[in-house]
């Protein structure tokens, strides 16, 4: 058993693995934050941390013997991304922590600078950080949470984001021309299982990934359906509308613009559509966590939209 400390573990992702460390009861978790939420986190310790102070991260991971940082960080902005930098920094001289996870859920940044989301690049920068120390350290990719697509229904942290299929109001806008490339989905809950069964791992890889089902838009289309016992109003955003940024606006991303922009979400969509026709949302089964923990049973999509029965 060790003390892992979880870097914005009162966000999303990080309540997420909170809770799988908790129910685990295999490793002991605190939680880092810029300030100590009210009525605090049930059996966990919050420490209140100014990300400015190197010194003081130290202290603090030295005082309570953290043998490994796990950050679920927001990377939005320079600030949050110079924040991870500092903690990597004291992660690196506290004389007791020895691993870190960074925070880069989701995907890899592609080679090619026109399929790049913008503030993915702030990212970059702790691992160009952690590449520096002698720490040990990964980053866990997870491609696309599935949890959006069982939203309001399913249990989840994640604020809504609707990409493609809006089951909510039954309208779908594929991009490309098929809906037939395949896409990994993780479920928020599998993948922070994952995390902490990586934990007792000998020696982490820089790049490990997870997952909990893999299917074409298509068939998450089929599904909800099915579920729904509604057909549903289909179109296609074109290859070439997405590169220009521009994607048709589906019902539900109105209600998304006041904590998403409707420029920057626009932009961020149409990336995502742009990834999926050149199958860059599809993770390789071979070498992944699954593969390392089969007794790990994760969701399917199938599961996820089972919520959506009779709505």
């Amino acid at each position: 058993m060790v003390v892992v400390a979880v870097a914005g573990g009162t966000g999303s992702v990080g309540r997420t693995l909170v809770d799988a460390l908790k129910e685990s009861k295999e490793h002991q978790v605190i939680v880092l934050g810029r300030k100590i939420p009210a009525g605090g986190e049930s059996g966990v310790q919050v420490f209140a941390v100014d990300y400015s102070d190197v010194a003081g991260l130290t202290k603090t991971l030295e005082e309570n013997n953290v043998h490994t940082v796990i950050s679920a960080m927001v990377m939005y902005d320079a600030a949050a991304a110079q924040a991870e930098v500092n903690l990597v920094a004291a992660a690196a001289k506290s004389s007791c922590t020895v691993r870190f996870v960074a925070s880069n859920w989701g995907l890899a940044s592609p080679e090619d600078e026109s399929l790049r989301i913008p503030h993915n690049a702030f990212r970059e920068h702790s691992i160009e950080t952690l590449r520096k120390t002698d720490l040990e350290w990964t980053q866990v990719h997870n491609s696309y949470f599935l949890d959006y697509f069982g939203m309001p229904h399913v249990e989840t942290y994640l604020s809504p984001l609707v990409f493609a299929i809006d089951i909510a109001n039954r309208k779908a806008v594929m991009p490309g021309t098929t809906g037939d490339e395949i896409i990994t989905f993780t479920y928020t809950k599998d993948m922070a299982k994952f995390v902490v069964a990586a934990l007792d791992l000998p020696k982490w890889d820089e790049v490990m990934h997870c997952y909990s089902d893999n299917a074409t838009l298509k068939e998450v289309l089929q599904i909800a359906e099915e579920m729904t016992g509604s057909k549903f109003s289909v179109t296609y955003d074109p290859v070439e509308k997405l590169q220009r940024g521009e994607v048709t606006e589906l019902p539900s991303h109105k209600d998304l613009y006041d904590y998403f922009p409707r420029p920057i979400l626009e932009g961020m969509l149409a990336i995502f559509g742009l990834w999926t026709v050149n199958g860059l949302m599809e993770l390789r089964k071979e070498g992944s966590l699954n593969e390392k923990f089969p007794d790990i049973k994760t969701v399917s999509v199938r599961d996820i939209l089972g919520v959506w029965k009779g709505k």
